[in-house]
């Protein structure tokens, strides 16, 4: 049997839990993935998984097996890399799990980046708001939003992502600007799920004193995206990540709110196993981050700024450039 290609497999299933998770980010049948661990538990002698109808667990040997599996596959790609024709090369797949509005606007130009400069690398996007644990979620690095906590990886800050208070212009023209921050509790607030759960917008004002601002939440949604087309249709007033509405600012379908305050950022980690030695494609990949990130994070603040600069003029109370 190829041994490696059995370990690969056998890897996905533990990291994801399911056989069927498993498959779909192998691409192929469940049937396959389950014959193949079969075929690899019969040729150790040992039961390496106990099976449910939902999920898998590993048994002593089985974690025992995984971790070796891991060093070994990690050392199969370092030394295909070693005698590669151009040793900067990197290959493999690389699995990034990534906030969903992040990945759905800023990466992708990142990502297209990485593949022209390694074409041999293959990139296997994962986008949720979790906190996934790259130890744990089986991927090779995972972008988070805010304190990364603790747990069996390296924490590294690549950038800040600013947030901006928002709203459509016909919505402030229908039903008044807020002058200041406690007229936001006369307002429907759109949220993203679990954001702003106490009732109280959290703002900097221009002395760097934080201003608790009760709100009023009307409408909550688990993705940006739906936030995002409800305020551009004048639901109301509500938050979103800079990067996600510079567009929209830009050509003023959005405005922003109460620009006297500041919505406080997120810083944004990229969170790695705690390997030793550090898989060099982890490593090149963490350092382009670190690098591209923050300039492309800057370049659609910078699309709004300039845009929005020209406008001021225009600027009325407790609104920019409506």
């Amino acid at each position: 049997m190829d041994l490696l290609a059995a370990m690969r497999i056998y890897v996905r299933v533990v990291e994801r839990g399911n056989m069927s998770r498993a498959a779909r980010d192998l691409g192929i049948g469940q049937p396959a993935v389950s014959e193949r661990i079969d075929r690899l538990e019969q040729h150790l002698g040992v039961l390496l998984l106990r099976r449910s109808t939902r999920a898998v667990s590993c048994t002593d040997e089985g974690n025992l097996f995984y971790e070796r599996s891991k060093q070994v596959l990690e050392a199969a790609e370092e030394a295909c890399a070693a005698v590669s024709p151009d040793d900067r090369a990197l290959r493999g797949t690389l699995r990034i799990a990534a906030p969903q509005s992040l990945g759905e606007v800023v990466l992708p130009r990142i990502l297209l980046h990485i593949r022209e400069l390694h074409p041999a690398l293959d990139i296997d996007l994962i986008l949720n708001d979790q906190l996934v644990d790259p130890v744990t979620e089986g991927v090779d690095i995972s972008l988070r939003l805010g304190q990364p906590g603790e747990g069996g990886f390296i924490a590294r800050r690549l950038a800040h992502v600013r947030r901006v208070l928002v709203a459509a212009p016909a919505y402030l023209d229908q039903s008044g600007v807020p002058g200041n921050a406690d007229e936001l509790i006369e307002h429907p607030f759109i949220r993203v799920r679990n954001l702003f759960g106490d009732g109280l917008l959290r703002l900097i004002d221009t002395e760097q004193a934080v201003v608790q601002a009760p709100i009023k939440v009307a409408m909550s949604a688990s993705h940006w995206r739906p936030v995002y087309e409800l305020l551009m249709a004048g639901a109301g007033i509500g938050v979103l990540q800079e990067p996600a509405c510079a567009e929209a600012l830009a050509c003023g379908r959005l405005v922003r709110v109460l620009p006297q305050y500041t919505v406080p950022g997120f810083d944004l980690h990229a969170l790695f196993a705690a390997a030793r030695p550090i898989p060099a494609k982890t490593r090149a990949i963490v350092t382009m981050l670190e690098r591209d990130l923050p300039a492309e994070l800057d370049r659609s603040g910078a699309t709004y700024a300039t845009t929005a600069t020209t406008a001021m003029s225009g600027k009325a109370k407790g609104v920019e450039a409506l």
